[in-house]
């Protein structure tokens, strides 16, 4: 499912949803389409969508890994990429650390298709994480790639592999994280999540 954001000035300091000049439905989402024309380039926000599958495979800029602080990769996500981009990606990326928990580094992405894997450290090394590490990891993973100067981003569900985080919850964060963001080159986000009961709780969030 894929929803565009536009917010506008409604001339009292409020902002208002812009409505969709059409809409239609294809086999695996929802698109709406939005006159972009005249809208200042800071009224506009990111394009999100779902989809559930392998992160690694996805034609983005940038992938998001759900990282520890010393930013080894091991099980879940991390896992994923590395054996998908190869291990330079982890070898760059534990040189780089370790780094405060919600904090993110950019490194290579090696064979994937994506240029860049940003590692959000969403745990320590206790491996448990919260609401407010989630919301600040997924924010600097937005800023890391707007720094790169990156148009396109997939993020996974932070935290709730072996993080055991609930999963509507972490949703419902992620989600509006990135709504609430002033994007600078970003203009798409993608949530990449594994299993249908995770894709059922970021379509409820985006839904809302």
């Amino acid at each position: 499912m894929r929803f565009f954001n536009l917010l506008r000035d409604a001339g009292n300091g409020a902002s208002q949803w812009m409505p969709p000049i059409d809409v239609w439905e294809t086999e695996n989402e929802i698109v709406y389409e939005i006159d972009l024309r005249g809208i200042p380039e800071d009224k506009i926000s990111i394009e999100l969508e779902v989809v559930e599958g392998d992160i690694t495979s996805l034609a983005v800029d940038a992938i998001a890994n759900a990282a520890n602080d010393r930013l080894w990769m091991g099980a879940g996500v991390a896992g994923a990429i590395k054996r998908a981009g190869g291990e330079e990606i982890e070898q760059e990326a534990v040189a780089l650390g370790p780094i405060e928990v919600g904090d993110a580094v950019a490194t290579s992405a090696g064979r994937l298709h994506a240029r860049y894997v940003i590692h959000g450290a969403v745990m320590g090394q206790d491996l448990r994480t919260n609401a407010g590490l989630i919301e600040r990891t997924t924010r600097r993973c937005l800023e890391v790639a707007d720094d790169l100067g990156l148009e396109s981003i997939a993020l996974p569900a932070f935290g709730t592999g072996v993080g055991g985080f609930p999963l509507d919850e972490c949703a419902r964060i992620m989600v509006d994280t990135v709504r609430a963001y002033e994007p600078g080159s970003l203009r798409r986000a993608v949530f990449a999540v594994f299993g249908a009961d995770a894709k059922r709780a970021f379509d409820a969030a985006l839904s809302k």
